[in-house]
């Protein structure tokens, strides 16, 4: 079967050879800069109303650039910053592209991500927290095999957030 131009290289390839396959087709884009991304989120991750997308909250009503972070915020739904939904300390800290690269980052309320830090998405009951209307939760891992503490996102967002890992991992192998 072909799959047209753009996935040509691919074709015909099976396990690690499709995804470097896959990785050099999708890796050369337009690389940002990290202040470029407050700009950015204007265009990917605004609501229908035109306020800013938060996928860790679901009481937040922000403006894009009135309630970018501004420092330290210490309650839910006073900022939203750029979290790193696979975590930048997970690939070495400020490593471009990886670092400003736009298809893993998103604006997620300020005091939800730093709850969040850097803990792998997983299942939990929410025992250590849990943003308003228990929308995310922190805890320890209910799934067996790992019993670390994870970040639990709302169901509506797994699959987002699956698609970004899937991304991630092809494109930077």
């Amino acid at each position: 079967n072909g799959s047209g131009n753009y996935y040509r290289a691919a074709n015909g390839k099976k396990g690690a050879t499709l995804k470097t396959a896959l990785c050099g087709i999708i890796y050369n884009r337009t690389e940002r800069t990290y202040n470029d991304l407050w700009t950015d989120f204007r265009t990917t991750d605004a609501r229908p109303d035109g306020k800013v997308w938060d996928m860790y909250s679901n009481i937040t009503n922000y403006t894009f650039g009135t309630d970018q972070d501004k420092g330290s915020g210490n309650k839910e739904g006073q900022y939203y910053n750029r979290e790193h939904s696979f975590p930048n300390s997970w690939f070495g800290g400020k490593i471009m592209p990886m670092y400003s690269d736009l298809h893993h980052l998103y604006p997620t309320d300020k005091l939800v991500n730093n709850k969040r830090g850097n803990h792998p998405f997983g299942e939990t009951r929410g025992e250590t927290y849990k943003s308003a209307n228990g929308f995310s939760k922190l805890g320890s891992c209910t799934y067996p095999g790992y019993s670390g503490i994870v970040f639990e996102p709302n169901d509506e967002y797994k699959g987002d957030f699956a698609r970004t890992y899937f991304y991630m991992v092809t494109c930077y192998e």
